[in-house]
């Protein structure tokens, strides 16, 4: 295996919500195929630490392997909620984007093959990062 170090946003999508101090997240893979590295990495602990700086209360993973989508949910990360937060996003939709800036290692073969992610591969092979 010939793994590629690729920012999670070339390999899924996401949206987030709030409800209260409790944000999430949900991450949907662009190809299916993305669905099992993405999940051996983007761990509940791993997201922890991702979001390390908002310092969440606690952050769960649901697996949504049908639809080769994750949910996480993080508490106690918007500061109180929107009516409490004195910060500029106290729903908390920028979060999604915030996530998909995490780093994966994906297999060079699974990129090769025809997908959403099509030029994927050859624009990292030649250095190109969006």
């Amino acid at each position: 295996m010939t793994g590629i170090d690729v920012p999670l946003y070339r390999l899924a999508h996401a949206r987030s919500g709030d409800k209260g101090n409790r944000s999430n997240i949900a991450l949907i893979c662009r190809d299916r195929a993305f669905y099992g590295p993405i999940a051996a990495q983007m761990t509940a602990e791993r997201v922890a630490e991702h979001f390390a700086a908002r310092r969440p209360g606690k952050v769960t993973r649901y697996e949504l392997p049908k639809l080769a989508a994750f949910n996480f949910v993080l508490d106690d990360l918007l500061e109180g909620g929107v009516n409490a937060s004195l910060g500029l996003d106290g729903h908390g939709k920028a979060l999604s984007f915030f996530l998909l800036t995490a780093r994966v290692t994906i297999d060079a073969t699974l990129l090769e093959r025809p997908s959403a992610a099509g030029e994927l591969l050859t624009q990292e092979r030649n250095g190109r990062k969006r």
